[in-house]
């Protein structure tokens, strides 16, 4: 079968500047609005499933391994969420990154790693995992408690910006 292969290296280069992107935002504070919050978890998350739709040699071991590893994502993503600061700025909600949120996140690599160990010692392929997918539904964890969050607190949400 023909078609574009994405040189893995390039691939990573461009997840690597977008998580580094959202990060910085995040620490200096940015609005929060519905696309800002989903876009990139969801094109991640796609990404990583598309990679997985391509494989031909995944077992049902490795499935099972990579759905709970998502549900484990979603939820540490989540527990991250809940650390992100919300205000009211200019009569908008604003999200911000503290302390703990970077504990959450340095947990939740530890947590994430020590889940990987476990998944390959007990049959599931390396390469089974996609990067991608995990950042993905990391972030869409988090996206879906600050949303929540931030529709609980009766502050509207940022519009989305216009380019």
């Amino acid at each position: 079968m023909g078609g574009t292969r994405v040189n893995p290296w390039l691939l990573a280069a461009i997840i690597v500047v977008v998580v580094i992107a959202v990060v910085i935002k995040r620490m200096i504070g940015e609005p929060v609005n519905a696309k800002d919050l989903f876009v990139a978890p969801a094109i991640l998350t796609g990404i990583g499933i598309l990679s997985l739709i391509k494989k031909t040699d995944l077992t049902g071991t490795d499935l099972t391994w990579v759905i709970t590893g998502a549900v484990l994502g979603v939820a540490l993503g989540a527990l991250r969420g809940a650390t992100v600061q919300l205000i009211d700025k200019g009569g908008v909600l604003w999200q911000r990154y503290t302390g703990r949120t970077f504990l959450a996140l340095i947990g939740s690599l530890a947590v994430t790693a020590g889940f990987n160990v476990l998944a390959v010692k007990m049959g599931m392929h390396e390469s089974a995992r996609p990067l991608q997918l995990a950042i993905g539904v990391s972030f869409l964890g988090e996206s879906l408690m600050v949303s929540r969050r931030g529709m609980t607190s009766g502050i509207p949400f940022a519009p989305a910006r216009t380019r």
